[in-house]
């Protein structure tokens, strides 16, 4: 393929502009609806935009929108617009995790139940504003959810190409739902195995991140069936390495680049893959004065910079932290080997391997 027909940085970035774009209509007509209803909602409206408009990376859309031109479809603004309600599907989800994670900021903002206890107690309202704010999040996190309905439906794709998504589309829901609960039952259980750590990425974050993004792109172009097993090969390992990087900023990235407080994953007792691989490797050291610090301190919400600091410590010398850098290039190496070979458009599998980079080698 010549150099000319390969995408280049600005075709990324038209994308996040475009799906950007797109959301920032949507949600415009939302706030119409919700001030025509009581100015009361407005402050709804306004927590939306700033979390869905302020920031992200935009990958779910990515990787569904050059999965359907790999598998040959042709670009329209209607597209766009359909796979930009992923965005707000993770928004749904990035809320209602907030909530039970308890976490106090997103993408370095306060996040939305305490955004709203903050109302509630600015305004000198009745009750309890910690309940008003977890309750706020709760419908608020609900109502992306059935926006990410909405905007799919009202994108503009033809009714019969939308059929064939839709599937997917559900199934993804479905996922990402169970797999929010497997990661709180794993915390409540302590269950420390890395095969748990495993299922729990898989489900939570890696099949709605890449792997069924990917497959609503392979429905929308009425791809083979070729094409749609290629892209699990390639979304569920990569997908899966997203994750993992995810848990390595989660407790070694720096705060004013991921928008979380330092340590965070440490406080909430994330049972992931990189702390599933410290018990792991103090255990098989017989290393017992690791471990019961580990059991000790994980998930102690008090836990101040010295402790994070000292977990760290515990997590480096184990060798977890190269354990799980180790699994993460791994993993990435066997989604683009997936893709070497594969029946698929020059361009959007050059993206699709650039994107193997763009969420794995990522910093925030």
């Amino acid at each position: 393929m010549p150099p000319s027909a390969l995408p280049s940085p600005l075709d990324r970035a038209d994308l996040r502009a475009r799906v950007h774009r797109a959301l920032e209509a949507f949600l415009a007509r939302q706030r119409d609806r919700f001030a025509d209803i009581a100015e009361d909602l407005l402050p709804l409206a306004d927590a939306v935009e700033a979390l869905v408009l302020g920031g992200g990376k935009r990958l779910r859309p990515a990787f569904a929108y050059w999965g359907y031109r790999a598998a040959g479809g042709q670009d329209t603004d209607e597209v766009v617009a359909g796979v930009a309600a992923l965005e707000l599907l993770h928004t749904s989800a990035l809320i209602h995790d907030d909530v039970i994670d308890a976490s106090h900021t997103r993408r370095g903002e306060p996040s939305a139940h305490l955004r709203f206890a903050q109302l509630h107690e600015k305004s000198g309202w009745r009750g309890d504003p910690v309940a008003f704010g977890t309750a706020t999040a709760i419908l608020l996190g609900d109502l992306c959810l059935v926006w990410s309905d909405e905007l799919l439906h009202a994108s503009g794709v033809d009714p019969a190409t939308l059929a064939r998504a839709r599937p997917v589309f559900d199934e993804m829901r479905t996922e990402v739902t169970l797999g929010q609960y497997l990661d709180v039952h794993t915390q409540a259980t302590g269950d420390t195995s890395t095969r748990r750590a495993g299922l729990v990425a898989r489900y939570k974050s890696a099949k709605y991140t890449v792997e069924r993004p990917l497959l609503i792109g392979a429905a929308l172009a009425d791809a083979p069936a070729v094409v749609a097993h290629t892209y699990s090969g390639y979304g569920l390992p990569l997908g899966e390495a997203f994750q993992l990087r995810d848990d390595v900023l989660g407790v070694f990235g720096d705060p004013a680049v991921t928008g979380k407080p330092a340590g965070d994953d440490l406080r909430e007792g994330k049972r992931t893959y990189l702390v599933a691989a410290a018990f792991e490797a103090a255990d098989e050291a017989a290393d017992s004065t690791s471990a019961r610090e580990l059991h000790a301190r994980l998930g102690d919400p008090s836990l101040d910079p010295a402790g994070i600091d000292r977990l760290r410590e515990i997590i480096t010398g184990t060798g977890a932290l190269a354990r799980t850098e180790r699994r993460i290039a791994e993993l990435t190496g066997a989604a683009l080997a997936a893709l070497a070979g594969a029946p698929l458009d020059p361009t959007g599998a050059a993206v699709l391997t650039e994107l193997a980079s763009a969420a794995t080698l990522r910093t925030g």
